[in-house]
């Protein structure tokens, strides 16, 4: 079965461009384009896609606000921004607001469909310069406060990954250690932080 995609997008060029390249994948199947907020907010969630990839900038409106309002009426939905800008704040608005991945319009397509695979698969794809940002803002931020129950070393290396948008699977190779071990670490990441998602664990780490 296909993975069901939307595209919110103002440029009539990149949509085109985002179809076919949705078109080449048997695997994926866009069943809406939308060019602005309204038309998105109007008709993508009675068809209720798997997917959404969502620019930032509408023009009657954030994609990020967008993306808010699709995910309180569509909480299964992943989104995936999809931009030209690599923007801190941006990037950790659009996550807050409840987007999985992020990646660059400058994004090569075999690279945006390997994004949409990750997101589907429960990971959290970003573009490298987007995930070198957010690693370069984690490394200025300070500690988290005393009163949250301490990581230990290995569950920092993989929180810093988890922010990087590796999978499991790919943390797991990384730091030479068994799936179900990286699982084990996660779990307790959540517990100490108290989030229930990567992005929540992620956002708190780095707020």
């Amino acid at each position: 079965m296909r993975t069901t995609i939307a595209i919110v997008e103002d440029s009539a060029g990149i949509c085109e461009e985002l179809k076919h390249i949705l078109a080449s994948a048997a695997d994926l199947a866009c069943v809406s384009v939308c060019r602005n907020a309204a038309s998105a907010l109007a008709r993508i969630p009675s068809l209720a896609p798997e997917l959404i990839v969502m620019d930032i900038h509408l023009p009657d409106g954030s994609g990020i606000e967008c993306t808010a309002r699709l995910k309180r009426v569509l909480p299964a939905t992943q989104i995936l921004m999809f931009t030209i800008h690599d923007d801190t704040d941006q990037i950790v608005r659009a996550m807050e607001a409840g987007a999985s991945g992020y990646i660059l319009k400058s994004t090569p397509a075999p690279e945006i469909l390997a994004a949409i695979r990750a997101l589907r698969d429960q990971g959290a794809p970003m573009s490298a310069e987007v995930a070198r940002k957010l690693v370069e803002s984690f490394h200025r931020r300070p500690a988290p406060p005393a009163t949250a129950e301490a990581l230990t070393l290995r569950e920092n290396e993989i929180l810093e990954l988890l922010g990087e948008g590796l999978l499991y699977k790919e943390i797991g190779d990384r730091l030479a250690i068994k799936l179900d071990t990286v699982g084990t670490h996660v779990k307790s990441i959540y517990r100490k932080l108290h989030v229930r998602s990567r992005t929540e664990a992620v956002l708190k780490y780095l707020g």
